[in-house]
C-alpha cells in the first residue's frame, strides 16, 4: 500500500430530500464537486437503481442526471443501467463503476437500491471507491438507502404499521425520511411518533425537506466516531433521536452526528 492510499479518506455524502438533477442543488452538488479538485476532475456516475422497476424511471433520470452535471462543467459522466442484482453483476456496467469517484443514487423505491446492491460486485466497487475518497449521493431513495436502517413508505401507507430493515449502512447510525416538509402526507404524526419510539437504540433520524440536503463535510473523528454535517439547499432538516426534543436546523447550519 502506498503513502497516499493509506492516507486515504473516505469521501463527502449528501442525503438530499428531493430535487436530484435540478438547479437547485447546483450549489451543493459544486460543493461536491469541489472536494474532488473540481468539476473537471470528476467522474460521476449516474445510478438510477431506485426507479429500476419503472417503464422509463432509469432513462428519465439518468438523461436529467447527464444534462445536470454538463452544465456544472463535469466531463466525464456516465449514465448507468444498474437496475437490479442481475445488473450489479453486470461486466459492462461494473467497467463504469471503475475509476470513477462521485456515485449518485437518484429517486425511487429504497428497497430497489438494497435489494440490487446488497452483496454485490457493483456495491463492492462503490465502497471501495467511497473509502478511497470517492463522493456518495443519494436523493429521496437514495438517501434512505444510504442510512443504516429504512422503512417501505408504501407499507406504512397501506397498513399503517411498518417494521425497521437493514439498509447499506454507509452512514449507520442515520435513518433517512426525505421530502420531510411533505411527510403529514404520507403518515401520521402518531405512526411517526411510533417510529422514533421504536428507533433502534443509537440511531437518531434526520428528516431532509423537499430541495435540501445533509452534507457530510469530513469523515467521523477517531476519538468520537461523531461527523460534521452542513445543511445545504433551500429549506431545513430536523434530528429526531428517542426521549429528547426535536432540533431543527437551517440552511448553513452544522451539527455532529
Amino acid at each position: 500500500m502506498s503513502e497516499d492510499t493509506a492516507h486515504r479518506q473516505p469521501g463527502a455524502i449528501a442525503l438530499v430530500g428531493s430535487g436530484e438533477y435540478l438547479d437547485v442543488m447546483n450549489t451543493t452538488d459544486a460543493y461536491l464537486l469541489e472536494t474532488l479538485g473540481g468539476a473537471d476532475m470528476a467522474r460521476v456516475v449516474l445510478l438510477p437503481t431506485a426507479s429500476g422497476r419503472e417503464a422509463n424511471g432509469p432513462s428519465y433520470w439518468n438523461d436529467l442526471g447527464l444534462r445536470h452535471f454538463t452544465k456544472l462543467g463535469v466531463k466525464d459522466i456516465r449514465p448507468a443501467r444498474i437496475i437490479d442484482a442481475a445488473s450489479a453483476n453486470d461486466p459492462e456496467q461494473l467497467a463504469l463503476l471503475r475509476g470513477a469517484d462521485f456515485y449518485y443514487f437518484s429517486g425511487g423505491d429504497p428497497q430497489q437500491i438494497i435489494q440490487s446492491m446488497r452483496g454485490s460486485p457493483a456495491w463492492e466497487i462503490i465502497t471501495e471507491a467511497y473509502k478511497q475518497g470517492a463522493v456518495l449521493a443519494g436523493c429521496s431513495a437514495g438517501a434512505m438507502a444510504l442510512g443504516g436502517y429504512t422503512i417501505s413508505i408504501r407499507q406504512m401507507v397501506q397498513s399503517g404499521h411498518s417494521a425497521w430493515a437493514g439498509a447499506m449502512g454507509i452512514v449507520p447510525q442515520l435513518v433517512v425520511f426525505p421530502h420531510f416538509d411533505r411527510m403529514a402526507n404520507f403518515i401520521s404524526n402518531v405512526v411517526f411518533q411510533g417510529l422514533i419510539n421504536t428507533l433502534p437504540d443509537g440511531r437518531t433520524i434526520v428528516g431532509v425537506d423537499e430541495n435540501t440536503a445533509l452534507v457530510r463535510l469530513a469523515p467521523p473523528a477517531e476519538e468520537t466516531g461523531k461527523a460534521h454535517w452542513r445543511v445545504m439547499g433551500q429549506q431545513s432538516v430536523k434530528i429526531f433521536r428517542r426521549g429528547q426534543s426535536t432540533r431543527i436546523l437551517h440552511i448553513g447550519d452544522e451539527i455532529e452526528l
